[in-house]
C-alpha cells in the first residue's frame, strides 16, 4: 500500500494541482489540515477535496487557518494572515465554508499491516495551534507521543518536512503543499510505502508565478504573494 501525506495547501490550486500528478496512484491520501489560507483559490481547492472524497480514501482533518476562516477564530493571527481569512470568509460558497466546519480536529487510520497513525494539525497538546519543529529535542518529542496511543503521529502546521524516530514510533510532518518554509519553494509532501516501511520525501515543481499573480490580483498583501518565490 502507498499512503500520500500532503498538508498545508494554503488556497494554493497550481500545487495542488502538480502534487496531485504525482500521488494520485495512491492508495490512500491523507490530507494534515489548513486546505486554506494566505492563497487565492479556496474554492478551487476545497471543491477538488470534496470531489476526492467522494471517490477514494481521502481522509482530512482541520487546520488552524481551516478552523479561522470557518469559525472567524483569527484573533491571534498577524495581520497578513487575518487579511487573507477575512477575504476568504468574504468570497468562498456557503457550502465550502460548511465543508470547513465539519472536519475533523483529528482521525485515526490504520494501514494494510495493522500500523496506526494520528493525523492531527499542530500535535496532540494543542490540535490547531502548537508548532513542533524539526530543531526540538528527543525529549520533547517523547512528550509529545506520551499523548498518542498510535504508531506514528502524523503533524503539519510548520510548513518544514520532518521525520522523528523514537524507538519504533515515528513523527511525519510532510512539509507545506501550497507555502513551504524550508527555503525550497517546490511543494511538499511524501509517501509512505507500508510494503517496506519507507518514507519517502518529495518536491514537485508548480506554476509558481501564476499562483503568486492570482494573490495579488485578488488585493491580498503582495508579501504572500512574494514569499512563495523563497520558500518562506
Amino acid at each position: 500500500m502507498l499512503i500520500a501525506l500532503i498538508s498545508d495547501i494554503h488556497s494554493n490550486f497550481e500545487a495542488l494541482q502538480a502534487v496531485w500528478k504525482k500521488i494520485k496512484h495512491a492508495d490512500v491520501i491523507l490530507c494534515i489540515g489548513d486546505l486554506v489560507g494566505y492563497g487565492a483559490s479556496p474554492d478551487e481547492v476545497v471543491e477538488f477535496v470534496r470531489d476526492q472524497m467522494k471517490k477514494r480514501t481521502f481522509l482530512c482533518v482541520r487546520g488552524n487557518h481551516d478552523n479561522a476562516i470557518a469559525f472567524g477564530a483569527d484573533w491571534h493571527f498577524n495581520p497578513y494572515a487575518r487579511q487573507a481569512v477575512r477575504w476568504h470568509q468574504r468570497i468562498m460558497k456557503s457550502e465550502n465554508l460548511e465543508f470547513l466546519r465539519k472536519l475533523p480536529v483529528r482521525q485515526i487510520f490504520t494501514d494494510d499491516t495493522g500500523r496506526s497513525y494520528l493525523i492531527i494539525h499542530g500535535s496532540p497538546r494543542a490540535p490547531l495551534d502548537e508548532y513542533l519543529f524539526p530543531w526540538l529535542p528527543d525529549s520533547e518529542f517523547k512528550a509529545v507521543l506520551s499523548y498518542v496511543r498510535q504508531d506514528d503521529l502524523l503533524l503539519g502546521h510548520t510548513h518544514m518536512p520532518m521525520l522523528v524516530e523514537i524507538g519504533e514510533r515515528r513523527i511525519i510532518n510532510p512539509g507545506a503543499v501550497g507555502q513551504p518554509r524550508d527555503g525550497d519553494w517546490r511543494a511538499a509532501y511524501a509517501i509512505i510505502d507500508t510494503e517496506t516501511s519507507e518514507i519517502t520525501f518529495k518536491r514537485v515543481e508548480y506554476d509558481v508565478q501564476k499562483a503568486a499573480r492570482k494573490i495579488i490580483e485578488a488585493g491580498l498583501p503582495r508579501f504572500l504573494a512574494e514569499r512563495l518565490y523563497d520558500g518562506y
